[in-house]
């Protein structure tokens, strides 16, 4: 039992020297707070560690007894013993501060740096889409450009090209590839725009498949083949897509970018992680702006 409780406090001070290697650097300063979250950590580590040794000296020591209750499973009976006081008071406690928490505590009415962040955020994007209203188009484009570089360009390249296929071609509007795969498997990428989705199998046979996928992948040039009638019930007879049902399919507008920075996306080449919230309206109209000037329509 000795060894037990060596071994304890060595394991306390064996990670209060790894607690302060991780995050020692942290709170050497003269910010007194910094000292006391450190204090706190140390605190935290060693009643941890102390209480669950005297439990489990407890249970290597201790012997059930009292009065047993009637009923049994299986031939094993329980004790009429009550909950330890300790605990009981600690289940009240918890349970107190979470109602006071959920009415009254942080964040819920008071000071919240999150909170703060996002009414600083939202009022920045009021001012910044009320300068740029009558915004012309080419410092619009000049405004996606820099938006593409930082945000788009780690993976799609700087010139949008996709960097060997490894992320989607954004100078062509969509491939035969990315076609196929939707009309084969379905696709239901943008549920916050186009909620009902692609439904798989709407062509069948390969030939009619090949065909509507090389047309939509040349730029729906010349006249559409027989087996896109499929498709213009919710792409439209010209592919421009129709609102709430299905984006277009030959060129990016401001919706289906927006849905795509939104909703993210999963295709054949991979998945594109969402990006809510961090551009603005403008923003996003900046960067389709830019993407079309780009080749893709």
């Amino acid at each position: 039992m000795k060894s037990m409780w060596i071994g304890g406090i060595a394991f306390i001070i064996a990670l209060m020297a790894g607690t302060y290697f991780v995050a020692g650097d942290a709170f050497i300063s003269d910010d007194y707070i910094n000292t006391l979250t450190m204090v706190g950590a140390f605190a935290i580590i060693s009643i941890t560690v102390l209480v669950a040794l005297k439990y489990v000296q407890q249970i290597r020591s201790d012997k059930a007894g009292g009065e047993l209750a009637e009923e049994a499973w299986d031939g094993l009976r329980e004790y009429k013993n009550p909950i330890p006081f300790g605990w009981g008071i600690s289940f009240i406690l918890v349970a107190v501060w979470a109602v006071w928490y959920m009415l009254f505590g942080y964040p819920t009415n008071q000071f919240s740096q999150i909170g703060q962040w996002n009414e600083e955020t939202k009022e920045f994007n009021q001012k910044f889409e009320s300068k740029w209203t009558d915004i012309g188009s080419e410092d619009l484009r000049n405004m996606g450009e820099s938006i593409f570089l930082v945000q788009c360009a780690p993976c799609h390249g700087l010139d949008g090209g996709g960097i060997g296929g490894k992320s989607h071609d954004l100078t062509t509007r969509i491939s035969k590839a990315s076609v196929i795969d939707a009309i084969k498997n379905g696709a239901n990428n943008f549920k916050s725009a186009y909620p009902a989705g692609m439904p798989a199998g709407m062509l069948t046979d390969d030939a009619s498949i090949n065909e509507v996928a090389q047309w939509i992948a040349d730029g729906l040039k010349n006249k559409a083949p027989d087996s896109y009638a499929a498709c213009a019930g919710c792409h439209g007879d010209s592919g421009e897509g129709v609102e709430f049902v299905a984006p277009s399919i030959k060129t990016y507008t401001d919706s289906l970018i927006g849905a795509v920075l939104k909703d993210g996306k999963k295709a054949n080449i991979g998945v594109m992680p969402n990006f809510e919230g961090r551009l603005n309206e403008m923003q996003i109209k900046a960067l389709a702006s830019y993407i079309r000037s780009m080749g893709g329509n």
